[in-house]
Order: structure tokens, then C-alpha cells, then sequence
């Protein structure tokens, strides 16, 4: 698995970490039951600090994207390409949801609103 991050982004360090991670769940590049590179690893690589890139997995553990095992290390969870592909798409639209002005929970309102 091959990350790097833009220099020129301005989102914080620990968010392109996870944002990487997702893209790379997402097209397959990483699939379920694949062992991640160790923080120290990922942050040497990277020339970030370890604490910013485990935040940054911290989080896709939180989502469920990513499973912290003692003695094995970090690996992909079972589904997790389903759930970072529509995260993906989630992130998207809350973003296009702020630049027309409406909030978090407008959108959720109107998600709310709709019958399937």
C-alpha cells in the first residue's frame, strides 16, 4: 500500500491519513483481512509524526473500517470496502451540502423526509 499526502491540502495531517486509507479500501488496493504497514512504518514513511497517523487510524476504527488486534497488528474489517465507498460519498455530499448553504442537520432533515 502506497500513500502520500498533498502538501499543498489544508485539511489536518491525521484526516489525509484516513482519507488515504479510505481511497485505497475503496479501489481495492487494500481488501478485507489485509494487515496494514504499522503506525511507526506508515509515519516514517509519510515524515509524519506517529501519534498524527494513529489518529488518523483511530478514526477509521471508530467507522469501522479498520480492526485493532493485539498481537496482529491493524487490518481491513470484513465490509469495510462497502462502508468506505459510501463514506466517500457521504463526505461528498455533506461537502456540496455546505457549499449551497445548508447545514448538517438540514440535510439530515431532508434525508429523514424521503420515503424509499
Amino acid at each position: 500500500m502506497l500513500l502520500r499526502l498533498d502538501k499543498t491540502d489544508t485539511r489536518p495531517l491525521h484526516e489525509q491519513v484516513a482519507a488515504a486509507i479510505r481511497r485505497a479500501v475503496a479501489e481495492g488496493e487494500c481488501r478485507a483481512g489485509d494487515r496494514l504497514p504499522s503506525a511507526r512504518d506508515l509515519s516514517e514513511a509519510l515524515d509524519i509524526n506517529v501519534n498524527t497517523v494513529l489518529r488518523g487510524l483511530r478514526e477509521l476504527r471508530d467507522e469501522g473500517l479498520l480492526e485493532f488486534r493485539r498481537g496482529r497488528g491493524i487490518t481491513v474489517a470484513e465490509g469495510a470496502a462497502g462502508r468506505s465507498g459510501l463514506q466517500i460519498r457521504v463526505r461528498e455530499l455533506l461537502a456540496e451540502a455546505s457549499r449551497l448553504g445548508y447545514s448538517r442537520t438540514d440535510l439530515i432533515d431532508m434525508i429523514r423526509g424521503m420515503t424509499t
